[in-house]
């Protein structure tokens, strides 16, 4: 069993390729300040994935940003043009420039997953608070592109399962200005419960949170 986890640097990148090496997983681990892959690029991705050899059984998009210069809006004066591009460059924009070679590094034969990290305030069924509007449509559309993705690998990939996943709020530098460190679950322990999601779905184009439950579109 091989898996692909992109993002490998980060607190729960890290975590996914720890435990998936626990559980017997052969993992390839790609992330920018590792190995110099942006994700936004689709130059570096093609340099990076192109020369991949598949199959991977599991493909785990890590990447994503709540803040990349601009902090999370708080109303709808707060909005600005930049920092919507911001957030769908990194939260959408890059996990599709990899789903461009899932179709490729997925077996045909068996089952296999490709799964991106997501959140749950991206559900638009789901917000009742309002707010944080660029991170939100960034996931949302993440989302859509999954969903989309999900319908078309279908077609040649009959066992292949693509999905969204919300981690829960992990104790990691990308949470640490909104939440305390001890109401956030451990990166060990939440890529612990994700790749439990991961091995136990059995259907593709759906967004499911940490405990495997579906979270509204």
């Amino acid at each position: 069993m091989r898996a692909l986890i992109i993002g490998a640097s980060g607190g729960i990148g890290a975590g996914l390729c720890g435990e998936a090496a626990r559980r017997g997983y052969a993992v390839t681990a790609l992330s920018r300040s590792g190995d110099g892959l942006d994700v936004t690029d689709g130059a570096s991705v093609e340099a990076h994935l192109g020369g991949l050899e598949g199959p991977f059984e599991l493909i785990l998009v890590a990447t994503g940003a709540l803040e990349v210069t601009h902090p999370p809006e708080k109303s709808l004066r707060a909005l600005t043009a930049e920092a919507l591009v911001e957030q769908f460059v990194i939260n959408a924009l890059g996990p599709a420039m990899v789903l461009r070679h899932a179709a490729r590094l997925l077996p045909r034969d068996r089952r296999a997953v490709f799964a991106a990290l997501s959140a749950r305030v991206g559900s638009i069924g789901d917000n009742r608070l309002g707010g944080w509007t660029s991170y939100r449509a960034s996931k949302a559309a993440l989302n859509q592109i999954l969903r989309t993705a999900s319908i078309e690998i279908a077609r040649t990939h009959k066992e292949a399962i693509v999905a969204a996943l919300h981690p829960g709020t992990v104790a990691t530098p990308f949470t640490a200005k909104y939440v305390a460190a001890e109401k956030a679950t451990p990166p060990g322990e939440a890529a612990a419960m994700l790749l439990d999601v991961c091995e136990g779905l059995t259907q593709t184009g759906g967004f499911f949170d940490y405990a495997g439950k579906p979270v509204p579109w």
